[in-house]
């Protein structure tokens, strides 16, 4: 396989210029970097990066406590009567409940059955509890109760057991969903951070920034001359794809909030290794690039819901590109970087004249509430 520094760049994006954004009402955004002394919860603490970093280690993870619970992954694998299974819930506050691409139903399927799937299990069964606000039609209810289904049964999972409460008007956005999931590990599948090495090659399977953008849009009332759909999807077959080359993949991760950087991070910061990626070799889609221009956003920090990236031995990485890209939810996968000696814990990108920059790991969420 040809050394990670010297792939050749990938055939530039398509350059269409995206339309001027009609006039934004800024009156509700909320601050992506709140500052992290305050006292009382903030809306970056729910957007996977260093607050939310924060408010596990400091206050639920002393609370619970478990050996279990402190591998911190996508989901917790665990024993129980001889099987491995992968354990994993989400709760789902997406603003607006529909977007182009998905819902709040696809989502709350898709991300827990990929949380399942970043541990290597195939997703089973899930449970489903709805948060119902007081005053919401029945229709919107019925609509996305049929995504839901219908993406449980895409994905080959269950909806097995559920929940539902009621809170009164104006204490909620319609719909809050939850989803919990179980799933059966396979035997010598161990996918952790703690198994990177330096050499590992790094590789995501598509296109990054699309979801977080797609909800934005619609959020917001933004055009960009092309309409920007979600990547929402389940990925429990492309996993298999990949593990059917090897079980020796070392980890997998999907990077929704707090986006490709967030994901890199935490591997970087639980392995213990460097990571360096090629800045021109991050898939951005040129809509992605465009949108993220005019709105002044980083879109290795932008959620994604139906990308995976994996870090892969090197002697394995050419045999699981190929097979990512046989997938249809891998068609457009490549190798972005490698896992290196240097600078332990942190990401370094290289960019495209030829210096680096660090990749820090996020405070907030630039778009809080896309998931």
């Amino acid at each position: 396989m040809s050394d990670i520094t010297d792939l050749p760049a990938p055939a530039p994006a398509s350059s269409a210029p995206a339309s001027s954004a009609r006039a934004l009402d800024v009156e509700g955004w909320t601050c992506p970097a709140p500052l992290r002394d305050r006292p009382r919860v903030v809306m970056g603490h729910g957007g996977g990066g260093v607050l939310s970093a924060e408010l596990v280690q400091q206050i639920f993870a002393p609370a619970f406590g478990g050996e279990v619970l402190s591998q911190l992954g996508d989901s917790a694998v665990l024993s129980l009567g001889g099987a491995r299974l992968a354990f994993s819930t989400d709760s789902y506050v997406v603003r607006p409940l529909f977007f182009p691409g998905g819902s709040i139903g696809d989502l709350a399927v898709n991300g827990t059955v990929n949380d399942l799937a970043m541990s290597g299990a195939r997703a089973a069964y899930l449970s489903c509890g709805f948060i119902l606000e007081e005053g919401v039609e029945l229709d919107v209810v019925r609509r996305v109760s049929e995504a839901l289904g219908a993406a449980a049964r895409t994905a080959g999972v269950e909806v097995a057991t559920g929940d539902t409460k009621v809170v009164e008007a104006g204490h909620g956005d319609g719909i809050y969903l939850n989803t919990a999931g179980i799933g059966l590990v396979p035997a010598g599948v161990d996918l952790r951070p703690q198994r990177v090495v330096p050499g590992d090659v790094v590789i995501v399977s598509g296109a990054i920034g699309v979801h977080g953008v797609a909800v934005m849009s619609v959020r917001e009332g933004l055009e960009f001359g092309i309409e920007i759909k979600s990547d929402c999807a389940a990925l429990g077959g492309l996993v298999d794809a990949m593990l059917a080359v090897t079980p020796d993949l070392h980890v997998l991760r999907d990077p929704t909030r707090g986006g490709l950087a967030a994901a890199l991070n935490e591997i970087a910061a639980a392995s213990g290794a460097g990571v360096v990626i090629r800045e021109r070799d991050v898939p951005v889609p040129s809509a992605v690039a465009n949108a993220c221009a005019i709105l002044g956003l980083d879109p290795m920090y932008i959620a994604n819901e139906g990308k995976l990236v994996a870090f892969v031995p090197r002697e394995h990485a050419d045999a699981v590109l190929e097979a990512m890209r046989a997938h249809p939810l891998g068609v457009d996968s490549v190798i972005i970087g490698e896992a290196v000696e240097a600078h332990p814990g942190m990401v370094v990108a290289r960019t495209g004249l030829g210096g680096t920059r660090v990749v820090d790991l996020p405070i907030g969420e630039q778009l809080p509430r896309i998931c």
